[in-house]
């Protein structure tokens, strides 16, 4: 039961929140004036029903009056026969009476009428008295008079005292029928005004309903579909069987649902379109590109700056780009985007050293993205660029160039110095002493020439210059660096071995650039070995079982020493041009080209120089050249 009543209650009130606010002011209304034009109308019958009760106890106690006033002295001379004769007839004549009683002082009934004798006593011998009021007065010369409710309606009872040369002779009690065309009439108008307020009601009902389903149901049908349609939903649709102008209106939002929907689908296209261009072009440009929002949320990020924040395992779209820059970038950077966002500035240029995840240096550019109108910022672009190979490449250069200042300046300085004291002191110098000073400008001259063709031999490998590839026989080539180095060897006492197992094939390569390989590797060695060292260069073939064999049969080539080594963080940088390790300890010449020009090389046998190195143990470079057949 109660299950039935919710859904009722739950019915109702989503059938009233159906209806529109005019609607249930409307209904508001109509019950307002109902209930009071109801009211008026009842309170009209009541009055009416008052009168009658008025009326109705002024004509019993008349008539109980002009009764009494006729029977008292019949009653008195004991004459009840004549008394009950008289009162039938006067019961007879008129339909006002509903019943007429007698009794004594003592108040037993001894006549009524519609009672006789034989039922006020019956075979029990039953007694009927009258219960008078308490409020009833014996000497009273006026009747009392009540009224009670009967099945048949309101009766009127009179009660009057009857009495003869002021002795209380008993009592006569009358009951007055209410006036039936009173009765009548206000009965019809209580049923015609419940039935006008039934018949108002269920109209009112009618035409929510009516209003709810043809009217209020279609609007609130358009006015959901207007807010979906501003909210971007333009799939939305109406489907109301309705003619009429609602019926046009409802076809027309269809309609224009319908265009929408097609303009939206060929922008979405267009703009994914021209999206997918955009990610495509930032995500292969070598710089990082971050762009935000003013509120500094991230919108587009591409791979390179996720590579240079460490940002691949983090999803930034969408987020505070604040949060998640490295502590050094956020400091640098967040009050200029500030600045940025509110249109203070439109660009900078900042330049930072990252030391997490990995010590490099960046340069990020900020540029402000406006609108159409050029007008207000509608975003910041946010360009990152690694620079650390460019700063390491500056700072080479600018050692280069120092250490080619003091290599050119300290032979020039001697070989000016000797000459000109060859020019001035000749005559006085003896011939070994000038022998001595021609020999030192030709050594120096030498240390001149070296520099020069190193850094022209660099130049021509990387200008792509185009060499000659043929079958070189590395035992040649060995032979011949290690006469050219045995003079420097044994002067340092340096043990230089060989160590070639044959029988070693042809190689695919050129001749000299091996040989400037070989010489290179081998100066380093010597250089970087103290006295009683041994320098190695072994040649020997990869047979099948190398895990180092490639699909074509090839030679490797070990230059070992018993050097001081190569510290670790160096080992990454030591092919790069002008490095020098002895830059970090200063003991030693050299313009750093040597390594880098092995490197080049290699690249050009398409090979790859490796090293093997401990600080204090030694060194060893080796490279993998093919067999040429």
């Amino acid at each position: 039961m109660l299950a039935l009543l919710k859904t009722i209650r739950e019915t109702i009130a989503n059938w009233w929140s159906d209806f529109t606010l005019q609607t249930k002011l409307l209904a508001a209304a109509t019950l307002v004036v109902s209930l009071v034009m109801s009211g008026l109308t009842f309170w009209a019958v009541n009055t009416i029903q008052q009168d009658a009760q008025i009326n109705d106890t002024r004509f019993g106690r008349d008539l109980g009056l002009l009764l009494a006033a006729n029977v008292t002295p019949l009653i008195a001379e004991d004459k009840r026969q004549e008394v009950a004769q008289f009162s039938q007839r006067f019961y007879s004549s008129t339909s006002s009476v509903r019943y007429m009683l007698y009794a004594d002082d003592t108040g037993e009934i001894y006549y009524g009428i519609p009672f006789w004798e034989a039922e006020v006593k019956n075979s029990l011998t039953i007694e009927r008295r009258i219960q008078l009021p308490e409020d009833y007065a014996k000497d009273s010369d006026k009747p009392m008079v009540r009224q009670h409710m009967t099945p048949d309606g309101s009766v009127t009872d009179v009660f009057v005292p009857l009495i003869a040369d002021n002795k209380y002779l008993g009592v006569l009690a009358i009951g007055i029928n209410p006036n039936q065309t009173a009765v009548i009439s206000t009965n019809f108008t209580r049923d015609v005004t419940i039935a006008v307020f039934i018949t108002i009601w269920v109209m009112v009902v009618l035409a929510g309903v009516v209003n709810a389903l043809t009217i209020t149901k279609p609007i609130k049908e358009l006015l959901v579909g207007v807010k979906q349609i501003a909210a971007g939903n333009f799939k939305q649709r109406i489907d109301l069987p309705l003619g009429g102008e609602l019926g046009e209106l409802i076809l027309s939002f269809n309609e224009m649902a319908e265009r929408l929907e097609s303009y939206e689908e060929q922008n979405i296209e267009e703009l994914t379109a021209e999206k997918a261009k955009l990610e495509t072009l930032v995500s292969t440009i070598a710089d990082g590109a971050v762009l935000i929002d003013n509120n500094m949320q991230v919108i587009l990020v591409n791979p390179t700056a996720k590579r240079i924040f460490s940002w691949e395992n983090d999803e930034v779209v969408g987020c505070n780009v604040l949060h998640h820059l490295p502590p050094a970038v956020q400091m640098e950077v967040s009050r200029t985007l500030y600045e940025m966002a509110s249109g203070e500035s439109e660009s900078a240029e900042f330049r930072i050293a990252l030391n997490q995840p990995t010590q490099r240096t960046i340069r990020i550019l900020l540029t402000t993205v406006l609108d159409v109108q050029r007008e207000s910022v509608k975003g910041i672009a946010i360009t990152v660029q690694d620079i650390t190979r460019e700063v390491e490449l500056n700072e080479a250069k600018s050692q280069f160039i120092s250490n080619v200042s003091h290599e050119l300046r300290t032979p020039l300085f001697n070989i000016k110095s000797f000459i000109e004291t060859l020019h001035d002191y000749g005559e006085d110098l003896s011939t070994e002493e000038r022998q001595e000073f021609l020999q030192t400008v030709n050594h120096e001259t030498d240390r001149l020439t070296r520099l020069v063709n190193d850094v022209l031999d660099l130049s021509k490998l990387e200008s792509g210059r185009t060499y000659n590839f043929d079958g070189v026989d590395l035992g040649q080539a060995i032979e011949q660096t290690l006469r050219t180095y045995q003079l420097n060897a044994k002067d340092k006492g340096i043990e230089l071995i060989q160590e070639v197992k044959p029988p070693v094939p042809l190689v695919v390569g050129n001749y000299d650039l091996l040989l400037q390989v070989l010489a290179n590797l081998v100066g380093n060695a010597l250089k970087f070995t103290p006295a009683g060292g041994k320098v190695a260069i072994r040649a020997y073939q990869l047979d099948a079982k190398s895990e180092s064999q490639k699909p074509s049969p090839s030679v490797r080539v070990e230059i070992s020493d018993t050097g001081i080594g190569i510290a670790i963080e160096d080992q990454q940088a030591i092919f790069d041009r002008f490095f020098r390790v002895e830059n970090r300890v200063h003991t030693l010449e050299g313009t750093g080209l040597g390594l880098s020009i092995v490197r080049n090389i290699m690249e050009r046998h398409h090979s790859r120089i490796h090293l093997v190195s401990e600080v204090g143990i030694g060194t060893t470079f080796w490279f993998d050249l093919a067999v040429f057949e």
